[in-house]
């Protein structure tokens, strides 16, 4: 790759004399004075990659685990990972608060305290926040210069020496694709400038290295057009057009072919591939977890509705834990194409589980549209980042509707509580696209596309296991791990709680740990893996149903061993009449709490089922108990339960 001339240093960085500095855009290195550190054998750089991937971060064990010994590690993983750590350590040296560690060992797990001036990855990520800025206030020459001091950082293929690791391969591409996007947005700049000739060597070499990616390619158009080379402009495209044929059975996207039909004949004021955007292309995506497995069938449903266009609000419900947020990212981050505009996350509950106001939401969205808030009138006091009255709250709305109209982006509305949390957030018009994840199916949002998680089928969860705990120990006892993913109930949490649970537990037989998940009075209490418990994910679930619900619900969890009932015990557990015991069946099918029968069945043949866990967690409550022995049945929703 041909790159503008490299900076020596760290720009607007220098650090402290004796301080590391570490790269990672490019293979990876450690400096100090200037002098080049040796980094020790491949598995030891291995962990320091990862854990600078993720600077300032909390980096599990099994994610360290699993960039050494992708496959199957050795028992003495983990002391060989205390060794490497140890080594970090030393080459780290103390932080400058006092002399604290550096790299320090949590319940999440290894954390690594870095600055900005020691690594250039965030040193990178300063520099191209502060460009973007530059060009959103409308400063170009501002956000040229501070994109290209970003891009003067970029050495070549980040970690390109240990790209054999599918782990750091993983944190490697999600390097590459910030640094090409960071290109892109330096490009385009230049180009309204009017200096496009400094960019087109370098689009040139990074479109050979990335020929499908479109915007990349777009922006080398642009760029061989303002510099008057009009016949290779239009070959770009020519050629394009065949490889999306050859390659993809596709055409361009529209705004690429709006592009080239502007350039033919015209002279050089072409230079955007679509109108003007109020900010650049913005993609807020989380990072996608490793261990994402099976949902072949619902994401490839889920890219043919979004990618075609052909529906502008998609809702994927299921339990907590059913992966819901994993798919809906996973989804996101292969959509580019569709929308050029841009894709963002938003998450719907706070940190404890509680709904965002809307106004915290809409301005979320708002600055991330570029959308200008109405603050007039806002009080002393009130935050800054919210608009505090319901005309300030109006105005960013219809901007935001307005938005939404003219560009065509996808939004993920994650974890979403009820129908009225979004329904002012949903396009009305336009090109938009919202995919909403929620527990429940959220029956009073219309007209939308659903997609129901079930629980993963046993081949899907136990290849989900295998990527945890490593396939040579699922070949061990494959008996036992299908008795691992079913007492699970299918539920991908669950089965990845149990795998970090098993990578760390290395010593304990998969056939022990499946009779502790097969104990009822035990199984909740197995799946605990640090930080992360199924029984508080299954809990937040159960805060959000109706007291009411929740009797209901404690009266069918404890019909049957297996959770599943028939709607005539329904109605003798709930002691109503037909017709009510069909209501609160539904209403916790709405709620995500009950399944029912994929296919058109009456309500006297189905067979519902409540989900093994949130059965076990039912029961554990003791709620229809309690409520028995204290004679109190107002808990029960008396609309629900008037015998009929």
């Amino acid at each position: 790759m041909t790159r503008p001339p490299v900076r020596t240093g760290v720009p607007g960085a220098a650090g402290t004399a004796g301080a590391v500095h570490f790269s990672l855009l490019g293979p990876l290195t450690a400096r100090r004075d200037g002098r080049e550190l040796p980094l020790g054998p491949r598995k030891q750089r291995l962990v320091l990659a990862t854990l600078l991937a993720r600077p300032n971060t909390p980096v599990p064990v099994d994610v360290l685990t699993d960039a050494v010994w992708p496959d199957d590690p050795p028992r003495t993983a983990r002391k060989n990972l205390q060794v490497y750590i140890s080594a970090a350590r030393a080459l780290l040296g103390p932080g400058g608060d006092g002399g604290t560690d550096r790299l320090v060992h949590g319940c999440g797990g290894y954390l690594l305290r870095i600055a900005e001036g020691e690594l250039d990855t965030l040193r990178f990520g300063s520099l191209a926040r502060a460009g973007r800025a530059a060009a959103e206030r409308g400063d170009l020459p501002g956000a040229a210069r501070l994109l290209r001091e970003a891009l003067d950082l970029w050495e070549g293929p980040p970690l390109h020496d240990l790209r054999d690791s599918s782990g750091v391969a993983d944190e490697a591409d999600r390097l590459e694709a910030r640094c090409l996007t960071v290109y892109e947005d330096w490009a385009e700049a230049e180009t309204e400038l009017g200096r496009a000739a400094v960019a087109v060597d370098g689009l040139r070499d990074l479109v050979e290295r990335h020929p499908l990616r479109e915007r990349l390619r777009a922006a080398w158009m642009n760029s061989l057009h303002q510099s008057g080379r009009q016949a290779e402009s239009l070959a770009v495209y020519d050629d394009y057009r065949q490889l999306m044929a050859r390659e993809l059975g596709l055409e361009p996207s529209p705004a690429m072919a709006a592009l080239y039909r502007s350039m033919l004949g015209r002279g050089r004021e072409v230079r955007r591939p679509a109108a003007p955007r109020e900010t650049p292309i913005r993609v807020t995506l989380p990072a996608g977890t490793g261990a994402f497995t099976g949902r072949r069938e619902e994401l490839r449903g889920l890219l043919d509705v979004l990618g075609g266009g052909e529906e502008r609000v998609v809702v994927v419900s299921g339990p907590g834990g059913a992966g819901k947020s994993a798919l809906a990212v996973r989804a996101a981050q292969l959509l580019a194409d569709p929308f050029p505009d841009g894709r963002v996350h938003v998450r719907v509950r706070g940190e404890d589980g509680t709904a965002r106001g809307r106004a915290e939401i809409l301005a979320e969205l708002g600055r991330w549209c570029g959308v200008a808030e109405a603050r007039a009138e806002v009080p002393s006091g009130a935050s800054a980042e919210v608009p505090a009255s319901a005309g300030a709250l109006a105005v960013l709305a219809e901007a935001w509707q307005e938005w939404q109209a003219r560009h065509r982006a996808l939004v993920v509305l994650d974890d979403v509580p009820d129908e009225a949390s979004v329904r002012g957030l949903l396009p009305r018009s336009g090109k938009c696209a919202v995919l909403v994840t929620a527990r429940g199916q959220l029956p009073g949002l219309a007209p939308v596309h659903r997609i129901a998680l079930p629980p993963l089928a046993d081949g899907e969860a136990l290849e989900l296991l295998g990527k945890l705990i490593g396939a040579g120990r699922l070949r061990t006892d494959p008996a036992a791990a299908l008795r691992i993913v079913r007492a699970c109930g299918g539920l991908p949490l669950a089965v990845e709680v149990s795998g970090m649970r098993l990578a760390v537990l290395r010593h304990l037989p998969l056939a022990e740990y499946a009779d502790r998940l097969d104990d009822p009075s035990a199984a909740l209490d197995e799946l605990v893996a640090g930080d992360v418990s199924v029984r508080h994910r299954i809990a937040s679930g159960w805060r959000d149903l109706a007291d009411g619900d929740r009797w209901v619900l404690g009266r069918l969890a404890g019909l049957a061993d297996d959770g599943c009932f028939t709607l005539d015990r329904a109605t003798v557990a709930l002691g109503c009449g037909e017709r009510a015991a069909i209501r609160a069946v539904e209403a916790l099918i709405d709620a995500g709490a009950v399944t029912s029968p994929a296919g058109e069945v009456t309500a006297h043949a189905a067979l519902y089922e409540v989900p093994r866990l949130l059965c076990l967690f039912a029961r554990e409550q003791g709620v229809a108990g309690q409520q028995e022995a204290a004679g109190d049945r107002t808990g029960a929703p008396a609309a629900a339960l008037t015998p009929g």
